[in-house]
């Protein structure tokens, strides 16, 4: 039987077994990474997350502990995509979640879903720069993009199965500088940027957390960031500090922005009271950032 997320969880003490899907996926890749650093057995599903019968095989070979989804439709090379491709991003996005959830609750089993945060933006309840943040119970007020309105669909569906863990990713920023996925990465290619405080996810830091709370047992929905907020700016700042003494960049408006993207983009802070109650030793977002992606990057000298 699984437990709930009510504070009284027992930590697995079997020997884990992760099953994850996403292998060639960014977040799916570094899982791996992390489970062969922690001697942890995890398999990749072969199966398609729409096709029900693929994913009860993959249940039955692995026999897993635990079962991470780190698959999904983003688009490419940006969520803009999904604007014109909209029933292939249900089918991963909606279909293929919550069957998965459907499959992992008939056997017991718990799924880690990595989830998005960008279901919200600032309202006058929450305003930028307020530190008031939008917590795990409040309801999404985000469908600019087709992107973020599946997202929300499914993760109030989702809300029905007790057997799972959702975690809203926002931003996602590993160390990894020449991945293109990364946020920085991104920016720092941009030729003009909006400026606008934002909660983000440091990889480095969170995903090990994630291994940690498949062994907790955690399920409900967790906003997965770093506490507080951070702005374009500020990253390009470290990133000039750090990495290009010499880097330059402009800001333009949202309305700016608006004339080159189709889909309108996510802007919000997300309250993480309940992750480090948790995880007390999570570090702010500025923190993290420092410690897990510049400071092991840098390439201009230390200033005396």
């Amino acid at each position: 039987m699984v437990s709930q997320s009510n504070g009284s969880q027992t930590t697995t003490t079997a020997p884990l077994n992760f099953l994850i899907y996403g292998r060639t996926g960014w977040i799916g890749g570094l899982l791996g990474k992390i489970c062969e650093s922690q001697n942890i057995k995890y398999t990749y599903g072969s199966g398609r997350l729409e096709s029900r019968d693929t994913l009860v095989a993959d249940l039955a070979a692995v026999n897993p502990t635990h079962v991470f989804n780190a698959a999904g439709v983003t688009g490419r090379p940006n969520v803009d995509w999904c604007e014109s491709h909209k029933v292939e991003t249900i089918r991963t996005n909606v279909v293929g979640t919550l069957t998965l959830a459907d499959v992992c609750r008939e056997k017991g089993l718990i799924l880690i879903n990595y989830a998005t945060g960008c279901i919200f933006e600032y309202d006058d309840a929450h305003p930028l720069g307020s530190g008031l943040g939008f917590k795990e119970e409040d309801i999404p007020n985000f469908i600019g993009s087709f992107y973020s309105k599946t997202k929300a669909m499914v993760e109030e569906l989702l809300k029905n199965y007790d057997n799972v863990c959702t975690l809203r990713v926002r931003m996602p920023i590993s160390s990894d500088l020449t991945n293109p996925r990364n946020f920085i990465t991104k920016i720092s290619r941009y030729e003009k940027v909006v400026n606008i405080p934002n909660s983000m996810t440091i990889l480095d830091e969170l995903l090990p957390i994630s291994v940690e709370m498949a062994k907790r047992n955690l399920t409900g929905i967790y906003n997965f960031t770093n506490p507080g907020c951070v702005s374009h700016n500020e990253v390009l700042e470290l990133y000039r500090e750090y990495i290009d003494s010499s880097f330059t960049w402009k800001n333009f408006s949202l309305e700016e922005q608006a004339k080159v993207i189709i889909a309108p983009r996510s802007n919000n802070e997300l309250d993480t009271t309940k992750l480090k109650a948790e995880f007390p030793e999570l570090l702010s977002i500025k923190e993290s950032l420092v410690k897990y992606v510049f400071a092991p990057n840098r390439k201009t000298p230390i200033a005396a």
